[in-house]
């Protein structure tokens, strides 16, 4: 007698993991299936939009691959990408061996296992609002807390320092620093950095510094964070993915720093890293290539965002129920309608998604409050055609407020 076997169940961790930018895809797919186009405007690939990856890159990874470097390497990464990232760092003033490096599978990779290496489960973690959700997704994996500290778009996003002081709790182990900033597009001045140091200092936090956007800000490269405090307990992050304009190689990198606080952090990140065997090998020498070699495309690519980032903010103020603070660097804007009673971000963001096709990120995807109204453009497309788009999103919006 056959007996239905029971659906297997889940963990329940998966219950607590979201990733706004990507599930919402899913509903995008059902407009396609429609017949709709849809115009993705919802995750930060340069590559979807002509900006290539630099041709000497792609030499060095089809040159690695072709002289047979297709094993696994060494689980921190090759000695000459290690190399290529601890000079780098040292050339903009932050002096690190090659050995507190590792090369990890994009940034994402690298915050992971520091999270992981670093908080306990229960323990919690200070991420802004808005932050990029990888944070949260990170922490529900781990079972650890995110403790969102407010950023004020009435401040140009900066960091909202007495909130964040008021966040911490003998919990709290870590501070995440996005700089410039994912989602907002913000830049942070020297003077709150140091603050927010101070605030690390005082309380023996760990420092994230998510610096992948450092050198996309439209006025040139922000100085890595810890320049301002080389003793800091900072770890930095940067990758490929962005200003080289290759994020599928997942080819990213972070630096411990020489603090000696943070050696019993390096070995534990160094054993993490162990089990999983290794980046990706041949992208690894595209590290190389691109901290080595030539950069003059970051120039005309900063030159492009800016173009976009001000025809971005023009057009969004000019909507009536609209406001937007200017970025000033990457490729996003987090721009704030103002919400009829009753209705929520993700409300608007799938109501435009249906009748324009045009695909946002609602803000509570990256931790705002639904009622709030923000949400997440990508302005990576020409600005020929941001102006359609935003011409559609201006005339959605006056028939969504007035209903």
């Amino acid at each position: 007698m056959s007996v239905a076997a029971a659906a297997i169940r889940t963990a329940k961790r998966v219950d607590r993991f979201t990733y706004a930018i990507r599930n919402i895809v899913s509903e995008a797919r059902k407009v396609e299936q429609a017949g709709t186009r849809v115009r993705y405007l919802n995750i930060g690939d340069p590559n979807q939009f002509g900006f290539l990856t630099p041709p000497h890159l792609i030499e060095a990874v089809g040159r690695a691959m072709r002289d047979g470097h297709n094993g696994y390497t060494a689980s921190a990464g090759i000695v000459e990408a290690r190399e290529a990232v601890a000079a780098d760092f040292a050339a903009r003033g932050v002096p690190v061996s090659p050995d507190r490096v590792l090369i990890t599978s994009g940034t994402s990779e690298g915050l992971e296992l520091a999270l992981t290496a670093i908080v306990d489960e229960g323990e919690a973690v200070l991420v802004p609002s808005p932050t990029y959700p990888l944070y949260t997704a990170v922490l529900a994996k781990i079972g650890a807390e995110p403790q969102y500290y407010r950023t004020d778009p009435a401040n140009q996003w900066l960091p909202d320092l007495d909130d964040l002081r008021a966040r911490v709790t003998d919990k709290t182990r870590v501070l995440v620093v996005i700089d410039p900033n994912n989602p907002t597009g913000a830049i942070y001045p020297d003077a709150v950095r140091r603050e927010l140091i101070a605030i690390a200092e005082r309380h023996g936090l760990v420092i994230l510094a998510d610096e992948v956007y450092g050198d996309l800000a439209y006025d040139g490269p922000v100085a890595p964070m810890a320049t301002l405090d080389l003793e800091a307990p900072i770890i930095s992050y940067s990758s490929l993915s962005k200003a080289y304009l290759a994020p599928g190689w997942r080819a990213g990198w972070m630096a411990v720093g020489a603090t000696p606080r943070l050696d019993g952090a390096l070995a534990a990140i160094k054993k993490l890293a162990d089990g999983r065997l290794c980046s990706p090998g041949p992208m690894q020498y595209g590290v190389v290539a691109a901290l080595t070699g030539d950069r003059s495309h970051q120039v005309s690519f900063r030159q492009a965002l800016a173009e976009r980032a001000r025809l971005t903010t023009e057009r969004m103020n000019a909507i009536d129920g609209i406001r937007c603070v200017a970025p000033r660097g990457a490729f996003y804007a987090m721009p704030q309608v103002t919400l009829p009673p009753g209705r929520t971000d993700a409300d608007y963001i799938l109501g435009l998604l249906r009748a324009t096709g045009i695909l946002c990120v609602y803000g509570s995807g990256f931790g705002t409050a639904p009622a709030d109204g923000f949400f997440r453009i990508v302005f990576l497309a020409s600005p020929t055609e941001l102006g359609g788009i935003y011409d559609d999103i201006a005339s959605f919006t006056r028939e969504y407020l007035r209903a």
